[in-house]
């Protein structure tokens, strides 16, 4: 049933946002650097406007359907989160293309001065359309998404506001087909599945503080079923459910969205690992976090959340030894160290690396 609070729209979705040719998300890939000036630092919203203007690039799209816009007392900021942890961290990938598409479906972006209510939820009908209908009616296969039906889909909702939904519909399917939409259909935990998650709590927690709502880190888990992560992060799995709960727990540990400021996390590690208080990342770059009950759980961080990511079990690895790593060796070599050092303590486990490996998976 439609929610009668709830408005679809369109806004500047309906113009010819210029993209380019097939390149992905490449632009915004871009965009993002150059607003941010490759630096994970907010930066006030206009600043932002008149960096990408200099560049001759597009930036109403970015900023109002993709970014997060949160209002201080100061003015109105785009805000560092997952999305641009992501685009300053790291080259343009296929990995990138299927985060923004997620930042896009999701359609949490705050709020900015004069900005109109339904504006923090720009894109509720491609939200829809991808949780009702692709993951829905669908069943995550995207072969049967077309501009037609998204035209129709939109147009007959009674919560939409517009005299006409071609553009829309046409550019909506542009986006999904270039976002990587046709990958959504995965069982399998993946990277861009992970990051995410985090941006999904990034941006959660972000609208819950600008809704004087109380935050739960406890909670957590239940904030992402209530955004409907479930039904538009792509096809659900056991393995996925099993995943989420450690993932949620390596948010909380690396200190949130804090986990973008150097010194915030070097406070948190002191009083979390007192022992480390003055332990200091030197090397800029991110780390790899890896968890050993599935080493398909691999999380991109910042360099001085190591330490809190393994003490709560998680190994970390340097990112560009991630191609070359075998994972699977890894973790099984680390059960059969602990397996036989119980042995050594008069202990027997009754099941191989192998099995642990499996029963951890939900296999």
């Amino acid at each position: 049933m439609a929610d009668p609070v709830e408005e679809w729209r369109p806004g500047s979705f309906t113009k010819n946002f210029s993209w380019g040719s097939e390149k992905g998300l490449q632009n915004l890939h871009e965009i993002i650097r150059i607003g941010f000036d490759n630096s994970l630092v907010d930066v006030p919203r206009d600043v932002f406007r008149e960096r990408v203007a200099r560049a001759n690039l597009p930036d109403y799209i970015p900023i109002n359907f993709f970014l997060f816009n949160r209002l201080k007392a100061t003015g109105s900021f785009l805000i560092v989160d997952e999305l641009v942890f992501q685009a300053i961290s790291f080259e343009h990938s296929e990995r990138f293309d299927r985060l923004g598409l997620f930042a896009f479906i999701l359609s949490m972006v705050g709020s900015w001065r004069g900005a109109k209510p339904y504006q923090e939820r720009p894109a509720m009908w491609a939200y829809h359309y991808v949780a009702d209908r692709i993951g829905g009616e669908f069943n995550w296969n995207a072969s049967q998404v077309s501009a037609d039906d998204i035209e129709k889909f939109v147009f007959n909702d009674p919560r939409y506001h517009a005299q006409g939904a071609r553009k829309l519909a046409t550019n909506l399917n542009y986006m999904l087909r270039v976002g990587g939409i046709q990958n959504y259909a995965s069982r399998r935990v993946e990277r861009w599945w992970v990051d995410a998650l985090f941006l999904a709590l990034d941006r959660i927690i972000e609208t819950r503080h600008a809704q004087g709502s109380e935050i739960k880190p406890e909670k957590f888990e239940s904030y992402l079923v209530a955004s409907g992560f479930n039904s538009i992060a792509g096809r659900r799995s056991v393995e996925k459910d099993l995943c989420i709960k450690h993932i949620v727990k390596l948010y909380e540990a690396c200190g949130e969205r804090g986990r973008f400021d150097e010194e915030a996390v070097r406070e948190l590690t002191a009083v979390k690992l007192p022992d480390l208080e003055n332990w200091l990342a030197n090397d800029p770059r991110p780390v790899a976090a890896i968890h050993l009950s599935n080493p398909r759980i691999v999380k991109t961080i910042p360099r001085a959340c190591a330490m809190l990511a393994k003490a709560i079990g998680f190994l970390t690895f340097d990112v560009d030894d991630l191609a070359e790593l075998a994972v699977d060796d890894l973790v099984r070599q680390n059960l059969e160290t602990a397996l036989r050092d119980l042995k050594e303590q008069g202990i027997s486990p009754s099941m191989s690396a192998e099995n642990l490996m499996k029963l951890m998976r939900g296999e």
